[in-house]
């Protein structure tokens, strides 16, 4: 049996759309076997059907396709405590672990940066799959040979993070179709120094800065229609000395940087914004995916 276990992560933190993403101590975990035909098992957030037409074999079967060789065929139980839906990366956590399931089972020809590149590449962008492989907050930009660079800083420890978590689910498809064609130049500009703004907040450890480079004009105003409370609930973060507060995501999940003394302040707007049947999580920074147990025999080239 092997054991993969990805983390939960949020990702665009405000304006860095397409290109942020901080891993959460939130985790993922899938169990795989040989099987005599493909099989899932689920259980956690949400309800998904026990078949194996899933997010977990397809980063598998994908991977196994781009090493040229035939996937074998494999029994997955997946436990899933990342709610489903609500912007803090479930899907490109169930396409990591398929993908590095892949990679373990072939010996590791795939390789952790090949396993980042092939499920970016299944995404259309590396957000979340990014801080899923590689843990800590990344920042990733599309290569001019293509595929994505991607740079990794440590989270200051003394940064808290929480996100509200309201109980309907918001599809990124849906969410991706709010966004407009165009941009003005001056909200491209806007955007883009806020984004270099979080990643030297990070560098630096001055979450003050993230009162300005949280701010996101690109693609938040355009999604808050699909999130009732969205613009109220980022004010009422802010008045409670929260340094960032954002979309996680897609959403609908809203997301904090906040510290000890605004902390129980903050939890409280992001529980009146999850209403009552929500939840608020407080998490801490994740690493990179992780791999343990044994390896069935090596799958013949085909």
């Amino acid at each position: 049996m092997l054991r993969v276990r990805v983390p939960a992560t949020s990702a665009n933190l405000g304006p860095g759309f397409d290109c942020l993403g901080l891993a959460l101590d939130l985790w993922l975990e899938v169990r795989a076997r040989p099987g005599d035909r493909d099989r899932f098992a689920y259980r956690g957030d949400g309800r998904l059907p026990d078949r194996p037409d899933n997010l977990v074999h397809e980063g598998f079967r994908r991977a196994f396709e781009a090493l040229g060789r035939p996937a074998p065929t494999i029994a997955v139980e997946a436990h899933n405590p990342i709610p489903l839906a609500r912007g803090l990366g479930s899907s490109s956590a169930a396409l990591v672990a398929g993908a590095a399931l892949a990679d373990a089972w072939s010996g590791g020809a795939l390789t952790r940066e090949g396993v980042f590149q092939l499920a970016a590449r299944i995404e259309g962008h590396p957000d979340n799959v990014a801080p899923a492989v590689f843990g800590g907050f990344t920042v990733s930009a599309p290569r001019l040979e293509g595929g994505y660079a991607t740079a990794v800083l440590a989270l200051p420890p003394r940064w808290r993070l929480l996100f509200g978590v309201p109980t309907f689910t918001l599809p990124t498809e849906t969410a991706r179709a709010a966004l407009p064609l165009t941009v003005h130049r001056e909200d491209a500009v806007r955007t883009a120094a806020r984004a270099a703004l979080w990643a030297l907040a990070v560098a630096r450890d001055e979450p003050e800065l993230l009162r300005t480079a949280s701010i996101d004009v690109l693609h938040e105003p355009y999604r808050e229609f699909l999130v009732p409370g969205l613009r109220d609930a980022q004010a009422a973060l802010r008045a409670a000395g929260a340094h960032a507060a954002f979309l996680s995501g897609a959403g609908p999940s809203v997301g904090a940087v906040v510290d000890e003394a605004t902390e129980a302040a903050c939890r409280a707007v992001l529980a009146d914004y999850a209403g009552p049947r929500g939840q608020v999580l407080a998490l801490r920074p994740g690493g990179g995916y992780e791999v343990d147990g044994s390896l069935p025999p090596a799958t013949p080239a085909a």
